[in-house]
C-alpha cells in the first residue's frame, strides 16, 4: 500500500530463495499469485540493506519473531530511526506488550506505532475498501505514517491507545479459534454470536487492567477486528477451530494451513495474564485447555454453557 502511494519501500524477507523469486516474479505466487508488485517496490535479503533504506521500519513478522527480529535491525539503524509493527501478539518469554520490546530494544523514546485492525492480505492487494487503525506514541509519527498509507480504498484513523490497539489485535485470534471450534462442532449462528459478544467482554477486561482505552476496544482494533476474524474463513485461526472441532489432530490442522497461526502462542499468554491478575476470562481459559492440555472441543463449550446464571453487563474491572 505504501509503494502504491508513491512512497518508496523496500520489502525484506529472511529467506533469500523466496526474495529472489519474488523479484524474478515481481509477485508472491503462493499467496497472492494475482496481485504484480508496484514498479517501486525494491525487495532484499539483506537486513543491513533493509535498515539503511528507509527512516521508518515497519515490522510484519510473527510475535515470536519480533523481539530477535529488533535486535537484529539494532545495530543497523541510527538512532532517529521509527519503527512500526503490524505483529498480532504478545511477546513469548513473558507475555509482555510488543511495544515495551521496542522500548527495551531501543529507547522508551523511540517514535513506535502499531497498524491494526480488520484488514485481510488479499483484499487490502486487490483494492477492497478497508479501514485500520494506527495507535503510537507520539500523535504527529501516527500522522505522518497515516499519511504514507492513507488512501481511496485503505482509511487510517489515528490513535494514542498503543496498548488498547495491541490488546485487541492479540487476544481476538484466541476467541477466532474458539469460535472456530464451534462452528467445527456444527453449533450454529447463535453460537458463534454469543461466543463474539463475551469474547469482547474478556477483551475489554482484559485491556482495561493492562491500561487501554474502552473506546479503542468498541472500534475497529477490537470488535472490527474480532468480528472479522471469528466470522470469516480467511482467518487461520478460525480454520485451525474449525478444525479441531470437526477431531482433526492439532499437528494436522497446523501443517494443513501452512501459516503462523498466532492464536495458538496468544492463548498460552492471555491466560497467563488473566492467572496473574485474576481477570475471569472463561473462553480464553477453554480454549488454552483445547489447545494445550488436551481438553475435547465439545467438553469445552460445554463447560461454557455450564457456568452459573450471571447478569449480562460490559464488565470493566
Amino acid at each position: 500500500m505504501a509503494a502504491r502511494n508513491g512512497c518508496q519501500t523496500l520489502l525484506w524477507g529472511h529467506d533469500a530463495n523466496h526474495i529472489h523469486d519474488l523479484q524474478r516474479l515481481r509477485k508472491n505466487q503462493r499467496y497472492l499469485p494475482e496481485i504484480p508488485f508496484p514498479d517501486n517496490l525494491l525487495l532484499s535479503a539483506q537486513l543491513e540493506q533493509a535498515a539503511a533504506f528507509a527512516d521508518v521500519i515497519l515490522v510484519c513478522v510473527p510475535s515470536q519473531a519480533f523481539k530477535a527480529t529488533l535486535e537484529k535491525l539494532k545495530s543497523h539503524l541510527s538512532n532517529t530511526t521509527a519503527i512500526a509493527w503490524a505483529t498480532k501478539g504478545f511477546n513469548p518469554d513473558d507475555g509482555r506488550l510488543l511495544h515495551e520490546i521496542v522500548a527495551e530494544v531501543f529507547s522508551p523514546e523511540t517514535p513506535a506505532a502499531i497498524l491494526s485492525g480488520p484488514s485481510f492480505a488479499r483484499e487490502v492487494a486487490i483494492g477492497l475498501p478497508t479501514a485500520i487503525t494506527l495507535a503510537a506514541n507520539r500523535i504527529e509519527f501516527a500522522e505522518h505514517l497515516a499519511k504514507l498509507f492513507h488512501n481511496t480504498c485503505f482509511r487510517v484513523y489515528t490513535s494514542d491507545d498503543v496498548i488498547g490497539v495491541e490488546v485487541g489485535g492479540a487476544v481476538k485470534n484466541v476467541l477466532a479459534i474458539a469460535a472456530g471450534i464451534a462452528d467445527g462442532l456444527g453449533f450454529g449462528a447463535n453460537t458463534r454470536s454469543a461466543l463474539i459478544t463475551r469474547g469482547l467482554n474478556e477483551v475489554i477486561r482484559l485491556g482495561l487492567c493492562l491500561g487501554g482505552k474502552q473506546d479503542t476496544f468498541m472500534g475497529l482494533a477490537g470488535l472490527g477486528d474480532l468480528i472479522l476474524t471469528c466470522t470469516d474463513n480467511q482467518s487461520r485461526n478460525r480454520r485451525l477451530g474449525i478444525a479441531l472441532g470437526q477431531g482433526v489432530a492439532f499437528a494436522d490442522a497446523v501443517a494443513d494451513i501452512g501459516q503462523e497461526v498466532e492464536g495458538v502462542a496468544a492463548a498460552r499468554e492471555t491466560y497467563a495474564l488473566a492467572q496473574k491478575f485474576a481477570i475471569d476470562m472463561p473462553i480464553t481459559e477453554q480454549t488454552y485447555k483445547v489447545l494445550y492440555q488436551g481438553l475435547k472441543p465439545k467438553l469445552a463449550v460445554e463447560n461454557l454453557l455450564a457456568r452459573e446464571i450471571k447478569r449480562e453487563c460490559l464488565h470493566l474491572s
